[in-house]
This record gives C-alpha cells, sequence and structure tokens, in this order.
C-alpha cells in the first residue's frame, strides 16, 4: 500500500527523507505531488510548509537546509501548482530554472573551445539543465527542468519560456543515443557510442510530450522494450511516465510482482505513474 508508507515515513518537520533521517527536497516533493492527487490535504500541507520554509532568496532550493546552494530539485518545486506553494514563491522559481543552463552554454566556455581551436558541437547552441549551477547539462535535470516550464507555459504563457523550452527539447534532441533513448548526458566516450538507460529514456520522452519525428520513434522502440526487460522501481517508474506522455503505454500493463519500492521517490513516482496512465498527471495538463 504506497500512500500509507508515504505517511507513515514524513518526518515531523513535514518533510520526507529518502529513506530514514532529515528531509530533503526531491523527496519531499514528490511525496507532496503524489499525496495531492490521492487527497491527503493535512500532510500535503505540513509538506508544503517545509518546502516553502526551505526556498532561497534566489528562488531557487537546495537539495536539502543547510547546503547553500540552489540547485536541480528547484524543478521540482516548481511543479507544485503555484497557488499551493504561493504565487510569488513560484513565480521566483519559474525565473530562477528559467536563467539557468549547463556551463557549456556559457560565452566563457565557448570562447575557450575556439581558443583551442575546437569546432563548437551542435549541443553547445541548445542549453540544457545541470545538477548544480556551473556546471554542465545532463539529461536528468534538463528533462525536469523542461516538465516545470511546459507545464507553466500552458497555464500562464509568458514571453521567453517557450524558446527555453524549445532550446532544451533541443538539447535532449542532440544527446540522444545512437538507435534511441538517452543515458545520463554523453553519447560518446573513450571513441565508444554509449547506450541507453531506461530510467533517462523515460524522462527524456516525459519531456518531449507533444514533439514526434524520427528520434521520439526510435526511442519509443527503446522504452517499449526496456519495459518488458527493466525491474528495477525508479526505471518502471520513469518508462511508465514517458510512454504515458506520448500516449503509447500498453494498454492494460501492470508492473511485475515482487518490485522492491525502497525510497520515498520510488514510491510516490509509482503513484504518480499511476495517475499519469490513468489520464492525470501532476507533471503536464
Amino acid at each position: 500500500m504506497p500512500i500509507p508508507k508515504l505517511l507513515q515515513q514524513q518526518n515531523p518537520d513535514g518533510g520526507w527523507p529518502y529513506r530514514r533521517g532529515g528531509s530533503w527536497t526531491e523527496p519531499t516533493v514528490y511525496a507532496v505531488l503524489a499525496l495531492a492527487g490521492a487527497g491527503d490535504s493535512a500532510s500535503v500541507e505540513r509538506g508544503l510548509q517545509w518546502i516553502r520554509a526551505a526556498q532561497r532568496d534566489d528562488g531557487g532550493w537546495q537539495a536539502r537546509p543547510g547546503i547553500g546552494e540552489s540547485c536541480w530539485v528547484t524543478s521540482l518545486a516548481a511543479l507544485l501548482p503555484a497557488e499551493r506553494l504561493g504565487v510569488e514563491r513560484h513565480r521566483r522559481a519559474i525565473a530562477w530554472l528559467s536563467a539557468t543552463t549547463g556551463m557549456e552554454s556559457t560565452a566563457l566556455y565557448r570562447i575557450r573551445r575556439w581558443m583551442m581551436g575546437s569546432q563548437t558541437p551542435s549541443e553547445i547552441t541548445a542549453p540544457g539543465w545541470p545538477w548544480v549551477t556551473g556546471s554542465a547539462a545532463w539529461v536528468s535535470p534538463t528533462s525536469l527542468g523542461i516538465l516545470a516550464l511546459d507545464r507553466e507555459n500552458r497555464l500562464r504563457p509568458a514571453h521567453g519560456l517557450e524558446s527555453r523550452i524549445d532550446a532544451g527539447r533541443q538539447f535532449l534532441i542532440n544527446r540522444m543515443c545512437k538507435g534511441g533513448g538517452w543515458n545520463h548526458g554523453s553519447t560518446r566516450a573513450f571513441g565508444y557510442e554509449t547506450g541507453a538507460y531506461p530510467e533517462t529514456t523515460g524522462m527524456a520522452l516525459a519531456a518531449l510530450r507533444g514533439y514526434r519525428g524520427q528520434q521520439t520513434d526510435q526511442s519509443l522502440a527503446v522504452a517499449l522494450r526496456f519495459l518488458d526487460q527493466c525491474r528495477t522501481a525508479d526505471a518502471l517508474n520513469w518508462l511508465r511516465l514517458g510512454l504515458a506522455a506520448q500516449g503509447r503505454m500498453p494498454e492494460g500493463y501492470t508492473p511485475p510482482s515482487g518490485i522492491a519500492y525502497r525510497t520515498v521517490p520510488e514510491v510516490a513516482t509509482s503513484i504518480l505513474a499511476d495517475g499519469a496512465v490513468a489520464g492525470k498527471s501532476a507533471f503536464w495538463i
């Protein structure tokens, strides 16, 4: 029973741990999104209070209180409805996301490559999102950044949002593995083509919702093969979310028995994946 398990793991401060111990932003947001869809108002409000209090002055969130730097988890917080998070808090979260890019998209990085005699690769012109500011962009934080901005743009269109979303999606297309699917971000390593991973393939497909082309067709085929083979919670949750976003979730599919849901994010995203497959998602409208 995933919902009782989430309720049992909520900390006295209102947040959630990954498994036990102190509260972190990622599991807390996932738990709030999952429980909000299930209609549990008291636990959700306590979680929202923790999230509101954790927002930094720059509009972002740190991985947990005390780290002192806003990072990728801001995308998750920005997926919360503005009326629940607070309109001004939400606006500042969207502003932080809109202004954040990977270091390879900066002018300084491009000048350095030019001075070294390197051609600028196509992905440099398409900025994604990093795990932490000042580092390179990767597939997972880029996918979550796109989901947050796309949801906002559909609800409250604003100047610059659509172009930022398009750039993030182009980053994903540029980083697709040969034959389809995505890994964490590198398509080649040590002179060899790198293979796709199930969880990042699902995340990218979710972020590319509404985008169709040869790249997504190849990646959908990869995702469906992964769905038959994978036996880990994180992979299956994100594969279901990605296939649901693309309208390609096999009818009547149920996750295999015996899957271990060990962490709060795994439990919560399983609930969110169930909702997305049923046609109601916290990630998109």
